[in-house]
């Protein structure tokens, strides 16, 4: 086993585990890869931006130890902020809709975070507007600013597309990811792309709040994705096709994960899951390699109603 020195070290190079009970189960003609994003230190694909964003600004003299960062986060961001801020000495506040799961406000907590909720009903809108209330506020702080800072989808355009190309020897036809920042799937579709064009990159949406695809915002049920505004950081050139999954369906193929594979994920996966197989129905996808995304762990959702 290799030695490590930080636990910065751990963030990223996550396993790619074919999801063979489920294709058989659910009689799937493509082959799906998950990528386990849950293996990062802080339990979520969010470690590897908030790492990229924090080291972009420290490299940039933004912020020095002791320096104050603010974030408006829908709970992952906040906590992958939470350890890298810990690591450099960072004072952390964050700003969240009110309806995050318990899980993710104790997890905050813990780590060291300061935490101010918002107004369910304002959505992301609402904590973004916090957020810059509260850096007003404070002399020196800077907002990291996940929705429109370029060092969110690098992070995802530097590691985690060279990981899965290196992983599947570059046999990839396809990858799904939610939208939530945009970060993820527009860096992993530009450092796919720059590899080979060829490789759909397609983005999940909740169907309840379709702003992507129909210009209408709503309340939705999957946490981490669908904010009511087109972030900065989603890069529509480098997307082939957004997909809407609904709320229930999010959370009917989390369980179905968990049942098949005995993967423990949070709601977005079961929603970039629902894309996966809406694409792999295709007669095209057929024995063609899918990427999923499975972005976090279902423990930080034990106190929601998706696992009974």
């Amino acid at each position: 086993m290799a030695l490590y020195n930080s636990v910065e070290e751990l963030i990223g190079n996550t396993p790619l585990v074919r999801l063979n009970r489920f294709e058989e189960k659910y009689q799937i003609k493509a082959h799906l890869y998950a990528k386990l994003e849950m293996f990062n230190p802080a339990g979520s694909i969010k470690d590897r931006a908030a790492l990229s964003m924090v080291k972009d600004a420290l490299d940039r003299g933004l912020i020095k130890k002791g320096s104050t960062i603010i974030e408006p986060t829908s709970g992952n961001t906040g906590i992958g902020l939470a350890l890298v801020a810990r690591l450099y000495g960072l004072r952390l506040i964050l700003t969240m809709p009110e309806s995050m799961s318990m899980e993710r406000r104790a997890l905050l907590k813990a780590r060291g975070a300061e935490l101010v909720l918002t107004p369910a009903a304002d959505g992301m809108k609402g904590a973004v507007s916090r957020a810059e209330e509260i850096h007003k506020s404070v002399p020196g702080s800077i907002i990291v600013g996940q929705f429109e800072n370029p060092a969110n989808p690098l992070a995802h355009e530097k590691t985690t597309a060279k990981e899965l190309w290196k992983d599947l020897e570059g046999k990839i036809d396809a990858v799904v990811a939610g939208i939530g920042t945009g970060g993820t799937i527009s860096g992993i579709a530009r450092g796919l792309k720059a590899l080979n064009p060829k490789i759909r990159a397609v983005g999940v949406e909740p169907a309840e709040s379709p702003l992507i695809t129909q210009g209408k915002a709503a309340p939705h049920r999957i946490q981490g994705i669908g904010a009511n505004f087109i972030p900065k950081c989603y890069y529509p050139d480098a997307v082939d096709e957004v997909l809407t999954v609904k709320g229930d369906d999010a959370i009917d193929f989390t369980v179905k994960l968990n049942q098949a594979e005995a993967i423990l994920a949070g709601i977005s996966a079961g929603g970039n899951l629902a894309g996966a197989v809406e694409l792999a129905k295709r007669p095209e996808f057929a024995g063609k390699n899918i990427v999923v995304i499975i972005p976090d762990t279902g423990e930080h959702y034990i106190s929601t109603d998706i696992y009974g």
